[in-house]
C-alpha cells in the first residue's frame, strides 16, 4: 500500500451506536482518504428489524368453565349399551402381533368347511339316487328286456356320480381335520390350558380305521368341553348333538366296510345287494356331512365372536306393560350437584 499524500492523515471513525442502528439512521462520515486511497478494511453493519410495540394483538385468555358436577336425570335412565363385545384386530406389522391366531382363522375356515360339506352332501344324494335307479333296473330286468340306451346311461351315471363322490370326499375330510386341529388350539388359547391330548393321538383317532370308531366321540367331546369353557377337572359329557353325530359316524364306517367286503362275492344276488349297500353308504355319508356341518357351525359360533356387520340392526319402537318409573325428589335450589 502506498503512503497517503501530504495533508491526509488517517483517523478512526467510531462505529454507529445501537440507537442509530435501531432507528435505521446512519450518519454519513467523511472519508479520510480519496477514492483511490480508500483502505481495504470496512466495518460490517448488521441491520436488526423488530416490530414496534402493539403491532400484534394479545391472545385472549379464556377463563375455565365452572364444574357443575355429573349429569342428573329426573328419572333413572333406560338407555344403555347392548350386552355385546366388539373386537377389532390389532396387529403391528413386523412384530409378533402380526401373526394370525387360531381363533382368527375360525370364521373363514368354518364358512368354507360348511359350504363344502353341504355341497358334498348334495353330491352323495345324487350318487345314492343313481344306485337306486340301477337297482330298480335290475328288478325290472328279471321279467323283461331293458333298453340298451337306458342301461348304458344308467351305468355312466352311476360311474360318474360314484367317482365324483369318492374323489371329492377327500376335500371335506381334509378340511374337517384342519378345522379340528385349529379349533382345539383356539379353545386352548381362550381357556389358557393346553389341549387335552397331543396332535398325533388326534390323527390316529380320526384317520386309522377301527381305532377311529370309539376315539372320535372322545375327541369331539373333549373339544365341546373346551369350547363351552367347562372346568378341566370335570369329565367331559358329550351333548345329544355330538352323540347323534357319532352315531352317523359309526353307521357310515360300518356301511362302507360292508359294501367293500360284499363286492368280493361273485353271485348275482350279492351283486344286487352291493348296489343297495352302496346306496345306503352314500345316504349315510350325506347325513354325516350335514351333521358335521351343524357341529362345526355350532362350535365355531361359540369360539369366534359374532361379526358386528352380520348382526341385524334393531331398535325399540315401544315398551308395553313396563311399570312407570319412580320420580326422584326435587333437588334443593342451593344444593351442589
Amino acid at each position: 500500500m502506498q503512503p497517503p499524500p501530504p495533508g491526509y492523515w488517517p483517523r478512526q471513525v467510531p462505529p454507529p451506536s445501537a440507537q442509530q442502528l435501531h432507528g435505521r439512521t446512519l450518519a454519513a462520515q467523511p472519508e479520510p482518504y480519496p477514492y483511490h486511497h480508500r483502505p481495504a478494511y470496512r466495518p460490517k453493519l448488521r441491520w436488526v428489524a423488530t416490530p414496534p410495540p402493539g403491532a400484534w394483538p394479545r391472545r385472549r385468555v379464556t377463563p375455565p368453565e365452572r364444574y357443575y358436577g355429573p349429569p342428573s336425570y329426573p328419572v333413572p335412565p333406560r338407555w344403555g349399551f347392548p350386552n355385546l363385545v366388539w373386537r377389532r384386530p390389532t396387529s403391528v406389522p413386523g412384530t409378533a402381533s402380526d401373526e394370525i391366531r387360531p381363533i382368527d382363522r375360525m370364521p373363514v375356515l368354518s364358512r368354507s368347511l360348511v359350504a363344502v360339506l353341504f355341497g358334498f352332501a348334495a353330491l352323495a344324494v345324487v350318487a345314492a339316487g343313481a344306485e337306486i335307479w340301477r337297482y330298480v333296473l335290475l328288478v325290472l330286468g328279471r321279467d323283461a328286456a331293458l333298453s340298451r340306451s337306458v342301461v348304458a346311461f344308467s351305468d355312466g351315471f352311476v360311474l360318474t356320480a360314484g367317482l365324483l363322490a369318492s374323489i371329492l370326499a377327500l376335500l371335506p375330510a381334509g378340511l374337517s381335520l384342519w378345522w379340528l386341529l385349529v379349533a382345539r388350539q383356539a379353545a386352548a388359547d381362550v381357556s389358557g390350558d393346553d389341549p387335552p391330548r397331543p396332535v398325533w393321538q388326534v390323527l390316529v383317532g380320526v384317520l386309522v380305521p377301527i381305532a377311529n370308531l370309539p376315539m372320535a366321540l372322545s375327541i369331539v367331546g373333549e373339544l365341546e368341553h373346551a369350547v363351552l369353557s367347562r372346568p378341566r377337572d370335570v369329565r367331559p359329557k358329550p351333548s345329544r348333538q355330538v352323540v347323534v353325530w357319532w352315531g352317523a359316524w359309526l353307521l357310515n364306517w360300518v356301511l362302507l366296510g360292508g359294501s367293500i367286503v360284499w363286492r368280493f362275492r361273485g353271485d348275482v344276488q350279492s351283486m344286487a345287494d352291493s348296489v343297495v349297500l352302496v346306496a345306503l353308504t352314500d345316504l349315510a355319508a350325506a347325513a354325516l356331512a350335514v351333521l358335521t356341518a351343524l357341529v362345526v357351525r355350532r362350535f365355531s359360533a361359540l369360539l369366534a365372536p359374532s361379526d358386528a356387520r352380520a348382526v341385524r340392526s334393531m331398535r325399540v319402537l315401544k315398551v308395553a306393560g313396563a311399570p312407570e318409573p319412580e320420580l326422584r325428589t326435587a333437588r334443593p335450589a342451593g344444593a351442589a350437584r
